[in-house]
């Protein structure tokens, strides 16, 4: 195995279309083509964490956090980035971030927040409006249903948990082949008009030229009379934050119980607590503070993120409880679920959890 293999995985799991335009998830550092020893799963990559990994025997790091965002103007080990990378570079360890991309998709990071909770009935809180296309296209009514099965397989006509979604209508088409043409149907030179069936199918912006190229194969004729529309709708599988619910109502002061116990926090920072039973939870693991004016909109009684400063919680304005938990803590979870990703494919390949404590923020408890 690859480490390509393992991208490829974790690229089906959070396509890299979906992280933010500031991030930089995907291989920092290595190649994809190097065979691959064992894979060690972390929030952060630090030289430490590095070490361990060839102490493990595993060349490859699977962080949530990239370690390279900007630039890096020089590489002297004069700051933890630089240093991290020197020790990659020295131990050929490809490291490899999967960042926002897994955040945004209903899978992800929140995801393994609302399961420490026990929330349910779960869906984004703002998905994405620019991830979706739609394409429309002709087909001789004999044919339809090997290309309908064939864009399916390459990923089209999925809307939320339902898939191989499409609208077909039937109608006549008509054509002339040139001198040089070999028609499907009919003769050169000859205008033809064929019962064909318009088909229409939804599928996801990244997966643009599989499902072309796919549709090219797949089609009978020799021009393929296609469009692709961009749509606003929102993806229900991607987008920002989460929203969820209590299976049962439950105090505010219950609640906040629970999310430090499910966390091992020592300390919560929230908004004064308003009296009322918690049922509608709305979360972002990581710095989430520019989402909880959309937690308010939605209704919540509870927003749990982090990182949220003096001013922000203000937002709540007595409409709901801003829980900020830590962004270390509110995420913590996250190599747990590249874990589960990894081996629910490579179930006897050896995919570890690195024990490197990557916290950098600390509490004193008088």
């Amino acid at each position: 195995m690859n480490i390509g293999d393992v991208i490829t995985i974790l690229e089906e799991t959070a396509p890299p279309a979906y992280q933010e335009s500031y991030d930089n998830s995907g291989l920092l550092t290595g190649n994809a083509g190097w065979p691959c020893t064992g894979i060690l799963c972390t929030l952060d990559v630090t030289e430490a964490v590095i070490l361990e990994a060839a102490a493990a025997g595993c060349n490859m790091v699977v962080a949530h956090h990239p370690i390279i965002f900007g630039g890096l103007k020089k590489i002297n080990g004069n700051n933890y980035v630089e240093q991290a990378v020197i020790a990659a570079i020295k131990k050929d360890i490809a490291i490899y971030a999967i960042h926002t991309n897994l955040d945004n998709v209903l899978q992800g990071v929140n995801d393994k927040i609302a399961d420490k909770l026990g929330l349910v009935n779960r869906k984004i809180l703002v998905p994405a409006t620019t991830h979706l296309l739609k394409l429309f296209t002709f087909v001789p009514v004999a044919q339809l249903e090997s290309v309908q099965a064939a864009i399916f397989e390459a990923g089209a006509g999925h809307i939320g948990n339902y898939s191989e979604c499409s609208f077909v209508v039937e109608g006549k088409g008509s054509f002339k082949g040139g001198a040089h043409t070999n028609p499907f149907v009919g003769e050169p030179g000859k205008r033809h008009t064929e019962k064909e069936a318009k088909l229409e199918v939804i599928f996801p912006a990244h997966l643009h030229s599989k499902v072309v190229n796919t549709l090219l194969k797949a089609h009978p004729y020799e021009e393929v009379a296609y469009d692709i529309v961009p749509l606003l709708n929102g993806h229900p599988g991607v987008g920002s934050g989460l929203l969820a619910e209590l299976p049962e109502p439950l105090e505010e002061a219950l609640f906040l119980q629970n999310i430090q116990q499910a966390f091992g926090l020592q300390v919560i920072r929230h908004t004064p607590l308003l009296g009322k039973p918690v049922k509608k939870v709305a979360l972002c693991g990581g710095a989430g503070s520019f989402l909880t004016r959309k937690a308010v909109a939605a209704g919540a009684d509870f927003y749990i993120t982090a990182d949220v400063k003096y001013h922000e919680f203000f937002d709540a304005n007595s409409r709901l409880v801003i829980a900020d938990i830590g962004h270390w803590e509110s995420e913590q979870f996250t190599p747990d679920l590249l874990i589960a990703v990894l081996q629910a494919k490579f179930p006897t390949f050896a995919v570890l959890k690195s024990k490197t404590d990557t916290n950098p923020v600390q509490y004193f408890v008088g």
